[in-house]
């Protein structure tokens, strides 16, 4: 890209995150350099500086600096055992939608100092697909269903199911303590906030987005239950922040959760979040049956119950 130059948004562009487009768009530029752009403001909408997570709109004008395209000995490199990994978690795939299993630690895409994430390891499984784009995110530390579509049709399609509740995802988590409450459904609007560190957190806020999340308590356990979570909306860390609002923070949430909670279940064997994405279900306005697809509980968190949650 030799100079500045405008791009406006067309119709079948719309509703991408700005990130997701600008790594589409500029083959070849590292990464690390177009969300360095976005921080900066180097890239604009509308002459206005934009998150990574903006959805551009219809007739957006979106400003793209000069960037240099990475040369042929910068291409990624993906072991052929995280390859495999990947390539084994598959749950459904068809000529339209793929699920995966997604394992803890790895992101669903890359960014700053990630040189990949799943989308980039699904691209490199998939060279002959042309489109591969995350239907929605998982957090690093989170497993389970992951929806990635395989046509930018579709990828609109199910966002605009997702809007209007015609996917339906529920979850799994162990979270401290004997939850009190039997079922709740939870209405806590939430806002991203930066602290004096730099570190990005999300919090109940009575200003910030709507959030709405229903738990299920299933089996209590010494000094914890486990909790079945669906959601009518997806915003970031929702799940983590409700039940930690509520005083039932996630066992190993190093963010929102009880640190010495947290350190006593890992002597314990307990190594990552316990929290799990385990159902999508997907309502297609025109089929008669809705697509369930079930993502079986992993084996650490499996055998960290078994070994360690005596049931009451």
């Amino acid at each position: 890209m030799p100079s500045v130059h405008i791009l406006e948004i067309k119709e079948e562009q719309k509703n991408q995150r700005i990130d997701n487009f600008l790594i589409t768009y500029l083959k070849g530029v590292p990464k690390s350099r177009i969300y360095r752009s976005l921080r900066k403001g180097e890239v604009r909408v509308n002459k206005s500086r934009v998150e990574s997570h903006y959805r551009l709109q219809y007739k957006d004008q979106v400003r793209i600096p000069p960037l240099r395209v990475s040369t042929p000995d910068q291409k990624l490199i993906i072991s052929h055992q995280l390859s495999l990994r990947i390539h084994d978690s598959l749950l459904h795939e068809d000529d339209k939608l793929i699920v995966l299993n997604k394992p803890a630690g790895i992101p669903v895409h890359s960014g700053s100092n990630i040189a990949y994430g799943i989308i980039e390891i699904l691209r490199h499984l998939r060279p002959n697909v042309p489109f591969l784009e995350l239907v929605h995110r998982l957090d690093r530390e989170t497993s389970g269903c992951l929806m990635i579509a395989k046509t930018r049709d579709v990828l609109l399609t199910l966002q605009n199911m997702q809007k209007n509740g015609l996917i339906h995802k529920s979850y799994l988590a162990l979270v401290k303590g004997h939850w009190q409450r039997k079922n709740q459904h939870i209405n806590l609007p939430l806002s991203k906030n930066i602290l004096q560190s730099g570190e990005r957190i999300v919090k109940v806020d009575l200003g910030g987005k709507p959030a709405s999340s229903h738990f299920y308590p299933k089996k209590y356990y010494n000094k914890a239950t486990l909790i079945e979570i669906a959601l009518e909306t997806g915003r970031t860390h929702q799940i983590r922040v409700h039940s930690s609002y509520l005083g039932n923070p996630i066992a190993g949430d190093q963010k929102y959760g009880d640190p010495v909670f947290n350190k006593e279940l890992k002597i314990l064997g307990l190594h990552r979040l316990f929290l799990h994405a385990r159902q999508v279900v997907l309502n297609f306005p025109k089929k008669k049956k809705p697509i369930e697809i079930i993502s079986p509980i992993p084996t650490e968190l499996d055998n960290f119950l078994k070994s360690w949650c005596d049931e009451t």
